[in-house]
């Protein structure tokens, strides 16, 4: 893996672990010498795992669409920022440069991202890893959802096994470098 695609929200949230793990991740990153590729903001958990990469000397690729790059305050100090001309181009950049998906904690945006990504494995648009760092039990509501909706029959067992989760970033990195995607169709 070279790069890694991280989703995760433009604030902090209300706990303290959430950017704990923001930069343990990003410790993790850089000692296997993986780069982030990420949204680009300089604020919330974006910006402590970004700052953590480049104050280890890792490589952080930001892409930001310009009608964010005040709102979102796009980060003065990465490797490389990439202003797009939409939230699609955006999307459709971060998954060409990266090597597999993961989402912190977030909102909408972070929900949404990592839903359409698996959604593209499931149609064999990518065979790439997606997974979740359930930081504090923050995903354990979303991840019984998958559960349910395999269980009433509108999610194959095998793609819901297509999500990986730790609560650690290396835990999570050792399930991505073993990762084999499915080879199952995806109409059940």
């Amino acid at each position: 893996m070279k790069r890694l695609c991280v989703y995760c929200g433009s604030n902090t949230g209300n706990r303290e672990e959430y950017v704990v793990a923001a930069e343990a991740l990003a410790a993790a990153l850089v000692a296997r010498n993986i780069g982030l590729v990420y949204g680009g903001a300089s604020r919330g958990i974006m910006g402590a795992l970004a700052d953590s990469m480049r104050a280890s000397g890792g490589e952080v690729i930001g892409i930001i669409p310009e009608a964010l790059m005040h709102k979102e305050i796009s980060h003065p100090n990465l490797t490389e920022l990439r202003v797009v001309d939409s939230m699609h181009a955006r999307k459709a950049m971060m998954a060409e440069l990266a090597d597999g998906f993961i989402a912190l904690p977030g909102g909408f945006g972070t929900l949404e991202e990592l839903v359409e990504v698996l959604t593209w494995a499931q149609l064999e648009f990518h065979s790439k890893p997606c997974g979740l760092l359930n930081i504090a039990g923050y995903y354990t509501s979303l991840l019984e959802f998958f559960d349910h909706a395999s269980n009433e029959g509108f999610v194959r067992t095998q793609h819901r096994g297509m999500v990986l989760t730790a609560t650690d970033a290396d835990s999570l990195l050792d399930q991505f470098i073993s990762y084999k995607p499915p080879i199952v169709s995806k109409w059940v």
